[in-house]
């Protein structure tokens, strides 16, 4: 990751302090023999349908649509409830006032605790930051329902070195403020809380707030923050028993109740469920994997609802410990975008998946002020939906019979934070 970028321009020239890392291969040259500058100018300044296959342009409508997708569903997602830490009680506080369920629960949090560095440790950190890398890429899209005539379009493999790169900057005072840049292939999408408000802002729309509380973002969960993963699953209940990747397991189960569900609602949009899984390694500890899932119900013409159902999974790998506290520094993310409601022809399934690797961390920083978390001048709240996404976006609804063309009239992006509809309602 380089946070310098030299003026290749003029030798004697300053190097230009970049907001956001850069990942080290956007200035090596490549294999058409371009020097560094012009990689870097190529890199910041996408053109549609740049370096796309045509089948791949079809699905999507451009390279830029993509990246957007993907900004829109992985970048900045949301877990589904506030922490509020309980100042008045530890976090391991006596497990034998509650159900067998919650009692095992709370003792597999107590081990976790210990893993990670101990309470102590986890309660001298006011601040962080982390500097890191990703790698994203829609992957697969399927149409129709599940039977021989069920159309699949693989369109990328992270394994296979395809996808886009980016780099982040997350910085965090106390889990109510936090603040996230993010970078990926020129396109950058910010986000953040000031312990009011929970905010996202991307070049394709303005700035914006989610409904209901301000809640932390989810890549702090991601093995970046013990001590809010800690506080979240100390009320959770055990689930059972699962081996990951090898690894026997306890399942912790957490779930939005109604009425923070209904808070995130509106008028078109109703939340049916969100819950979040947390799979706590049974040698080690550790949380090796994250998950998610939440049901949205929308309205559409007439009496007719669509529902979207988004499901995150995240594999927590790299534990390495910084100053007495043990952090997760690589992992990888897939998500799951299932569209249905109406005939089956019209169920549609995008996966999607993220790499990312975390280059640097460091706690308590001094000088962090209430000032770094302000959401920006221009921020709206919704009225209707709780987020937005390009209307230009086009989701990969359905696919035409004898063409890969994807087509929708209807627009509506879905994942875990926000959603937001087009204006024309002529056809779901």
């Amino acid at each position: 990751m380089r946070k310098l970028c030299p003026n290749y321009d003029l030798p004697d020239a300053l190097d230009t302090v970049l907001e956001v890392p850069i990942p080290e291969e956007m200035f090596a040259s490549n294999k058409s023999g371009n020097r560094p500058w012009q990689n870097m100018k190529s890199w910041m300044n996408l053109k549609p349908n740049s370096e796309r296959s045509p089948a791949l342009t079809a699905l999507f409508g451009g390279r830029n649509t993509e990246i957007q997708l993907l900004l829109g569903v992985i970048g900045a997602p949301l877990i589904p409830l506030p922490i509020k830490p309980d100042h008045d009680h530890s976090i391991s506080k006596n497990i034998k006032d509650h159900p067998i369920e919650a009692s095992m629960a709370k003792y597999i949090v107590k081990q976790y605790i210990a893993a990670v560095g101990g309470e102590k440790a986890l309660n001298s950190i006011d601040s962080m930051y982390a500097i890191g890398k990703v790698k994203m890429a829609a992957s697969e899209f399927s149409a129709g329902e599940a039977s021989v005539n069920n159309k699949i379009v693989k369109v990328k493999n992270l394994r296979n070195g395809s996808g886009e790169v980016g780099g982040f900057v997350l910085w965090q005072k106390r889990p109510d403020l936090w603040c996230l840049e993010l970078v990926v292939s020129g396109c950058k999408i910010s986000a953040g809380s000031d312990g009011k408000v929970a905010w996202r802002q991307t070049p394709w729309h303005h700035s914006h707030a989610s409904r209901g509380p301000p809640r932390p973002l989810r890549r702090f969960l991601q093995g970046l923050d013990p001590r809010s993963t800690a506080y979240l699953f100390s009320n959770s209940v055990c689930a059972g028993e699962k081996t990951i990747n090898g690894e026997d397991c306890f399942i912790l189960k957490l779930e939005a109740e109604p009425s923070t569900l209904k808070a995130r609602s509106s008028t078109n949009v109703e939340i049916i469920r969100h819950a979040v899984w947390g799979y706590f390694s049974q040698r080690t500890g550790l949380l090796v994997q994250l998950e998610d899932s939440h049901l949205l119900k929308i309205k559409a013409s007439g009496n007719d609802s669509i529902f979207w159902e988004t499901t995150m999974e995240s594999w927590i790998q790299d534990y390495k410990t910084i100053d007495g506290i043990n952090i997760a520094h690589a992992g990888k993310t897939w998500v799951s975008l299932f569209r249905f409601g109406e005939n089956s022809e019209g169920h549609s399934r995008t996966r999607m998946e993220e790499i990312w690797t975390i280059e640097e961390v460091d706690f308590n920083i001094k000088g962090l002020s209430m000032d770094c978390f302000l959401p920006p001048s221009d921020l709206t709240k919704e009225e209707e939906g709780y987020g937005i996404v390009p209307s230009n976006v086009r989701l990969p609804f359905k696919l035409r019979y004898g063409s890969n063309r994807v087509s929708a009239s209807k627009i509506v992006a879905i994942h875990v934070d926000e959603c937001d509809e087009s204006s024309d309602d002529e056809e779901w």
